[in-house]
């Protein structure tokens, strides 16, 4: 009797398997970049098809949730919203912070994406943070398999950037790669292939974001929100003081701290060169640990070819500049830095069996 049950099991087993295999031949493999800020999914054989913010807004009633947008459309909510509309950005620092919002997030992208039936189902390789616990790694893991995926595999940030970026990681040669996203920032060494050093430290566009606006409150009585402060950086952000001590300006609204009442000010570069001091000061501290602790060969590498920066906070005003004062090393920005780790994580989906040493599919 238990000979024909374990016979039985094995049978349903490679029923489940080839019925794997019969899926996997109608949906289209993808590799997702599931950002603090932003996700972006890549297709196999397509490139990047979507870049959405990591937002999502339900609707609230009676303690039942209801997904009401998803992406573009519930960033627009962010600090908007009515009491019964809840805007819910999932991803900390990288890692999935509400498991359950993830989910959804992750089945809309997919659902968005992969317009054929159910009944296919895609494999999927998401890139995590180095620094990701087993904990946050197994919980990406398990939201990609619950939206549907047949397959998930995992691939260090680093890897992924520094081959989005185009650098020859599988030579015997050190590079560096400097991946500032938005809740985290990588720095990592890479040679053949892998990792030889990696940190990472929790600072990135959103801790800049905080700096601005904790910044305003401090020195203007100016309370901003989030969006504000996001477009005081990407307009007129910079990492070092302006050479005339002032730079450009615009004009930003808020709260008056001290009456209550809305108001507008003119801040300057100077000014958002001040409020982002820390956190730019956090990064270069974060590339000068790992050139201390680089092997001194691979070290040699670096100083002939240099730095490369990706990720959003790539794009900070005189970042380079900055990193090159303090290291004396040349430093470059990637061609596409906003999509670096995506293309990376795409193309270690098309190279697969080029690329499996740097592919965790193991639960």
């Amino acid at each position: 009797m238990l000979a024909g049950l374990f016979e039985y099991l094995q049978g349903s087993a490679t029923v489940m398997s080839i019925l794997d295999q019969f899926r996997g031949l109608f949906s289209s493999d993808m590799a997702i970049d599931l950002g603090t800020a932003n996700t972006l999914v890549y297709v196999k054989g397509k490139g990047i098809v979507l870049s959405e913010p990591s937002v999502v807004a339900y609707h609230v009633k009676d303690g039942v949730k209801k997904v009401l947008a998803v992406g573009e459309d519930a960033k627009l909510m962010l600090g908007r919203t009515p009491g019964s509309i809840e805007a819910i950005r999932p991803m900390r620092e990288g890692v999935i912070a509400d498991f359950d919002t993830a989910e959804e997030m992750i089945k809309h992208f997919i659902r968005k994406v992969h317009k054929r039936s159910t009944f296919s189902k895609p494999k999927i390789i998401v890139c995590v943070p180095h620094g990701a616990t087993p904990v946050e790694k197994r919980a990406i893991r398990q939201s990609v398999l619950s939206a549907g995926a047949r397959r998930a595999g995992l691939i260090a940030e680093p890897i992924a950037a520094a081959i989005g970026a185009g650098m020859p990681i599988t030579d015997p040669t050190g590079n560096m790669v400097v991946d500032i996203g938005g809740g985290t920032t990588e720095v990592a060494v890479l040679s053949l292939g892998d990792i030889v050093y990696a940190r990472s430290v929790r600072v990135g566009g959103d801790r800049m974001d905080e700096g601005i606006i904790s910044y305003l409150r401090r020195q203007q009585n100016l309370l901003i929100g989030e969006t504000t402060a996001e477009r005081v950086k990407t307009s007129i952000g910079t990492a070092r003081m302006p050479d005339d001590g002032r730079g450009t300006s615009m004009q930003i609204r808020g709260r008056d701290l001290l009456n209550g009442v809305p108001k507008e000010i003119e801040v300057t570069q100077a000014q958002i060169a001040e409020a982002l001091a820390e956190p730019v000061q956090q990064i270069c501290e974060a590339v000068m640990t790992a050139l201390e602790t680089t092997p001194p060969d691979l070290a040699a590498d670096i100083v002939d070819r240099g730095v490369m920066l990706t990720g959003g906070g790539a794009l900070l005003g005189d970042l380079d500049l900055a990193l090159r004062e303090q290291t004396g090393l040349a430093i470059s920005v990637a061609d596409e830095p906003l999509n670096c780790v995506a293309l990376g994580t795409g193309k270690a989906l098309e190279y697969e069996k080029q690329l499996r040493h740097a592919i965790d599919y193991d639960s």
